[in-house]
């Protein structure tokens, strides 16, 4: 993307939108092409916040637009370069959290800018979300715990996520490990996906119902505090907790 933009004439400059997801040698192979970039893999929450503040607090540079996975770098410039608005002619938004975000700034009539919502586009919803998060939700586990998915009992608290509730990555990540041979059960609070589920094949259950007895738990929701203390506290020994959506407050992560 960076470096289309580039090619299209776009003056670009590049913070992570999140603290797990840089590849440091993307980040290098694109600084040496002359792009200013501020991000590392694993950078700490303060380096995080350092790295969109470099990014974007540049004496004689003006952005007039805001390309976000996440809303973090929308609401820095909110709250620290308000008056960078008056240039910007929009934001660009993938992130069913971000779309979130935006529309508690739009509700509360504080949103000054128009936004696109990339998150609706019909290739983002129809195909990232479902058969891009199939392939990574398999890749992510593998690669970090090196597990067999046979036989294993998995939760995926989201059958579809967001305004509206379309977005399959729950959808995606469920057919994956039912492939794989894991014995699936869902949580889901809208009632067409709870039923889509259903008919899908998987047992609906409130998480409470089998915490104590499933090997991974993720995820997946858009939503915050899915997975609290109280459900950590009562998992068994080895259990992985994961998460697909965009932000890590869908767990408790700090308790």
């Amino acid at each position: 993307l960076m470096e289309t933009l580039g090619a299209l004439g776009a003056q670009c400059r590049w913070a992570a939108c999140n603290i797990y997801s840089t590849l440091n040698e993307v980040a290098a192979a694109l600084a040496e092409s002359g792009f200013p970039v501020f991000a590392w893999k694993g950078e700490s929450e303060d380096d995080f916040w350092w790295c969109i503040d470099r990014c974007v607090n540049v004496e004689g540079w003006q952005p007039n637009m805001i390309l976000d996975d996440g809303g973090d770098l929308t609401h820095w410039i909110y709250k620290k370069y308000p008056n960078m608005f008056k240039k910007i002619k929009g934001i660009v938004e993938e992130s069913v959290t971000g779309v979130h975000r935006l529309y508690q700034l739009s509700k509360a009539g504080k949103l000054c800018v128009p936004a696109m919502n990339v998150n609706d586009s019909v290739t983002k919803q129809k195909f990232d979300n479902l058969y891009c998060c199939r392939e990574s939700i398999l890749d992510g586990l593998k690669r970090t715990t090196d597990m067999m998915f046979g036989g294993k009992q998995v939760v995926v608290c989201g059958y579809g996520a967001g305004i509206p509730q379309i977005f399959p990555v729950g959808k995606g990540c469920c057919a994956a490990l039912k492939a794989m041979g894991s014995i699936v059960y869902v949580t889901e609070i809208d009632p067409i996906c709870a039923l889509q589920a259903c008919m899908d094949g998987f047992r609906l259950v409130k998480l409470n119902e089998v915490i104590r007895q499933v090997d991974i738990v993720i995820t997946c929701t858009g939503n915050k505090n899915v997975v609290t203390r109280e459900h950590l506290d009562r998992m068994k020994n080895s259990c992985i907790v994961c998460n697909m959506g965009h932000s890590n407050t869908e767990i408790d992560v700090v308790s």
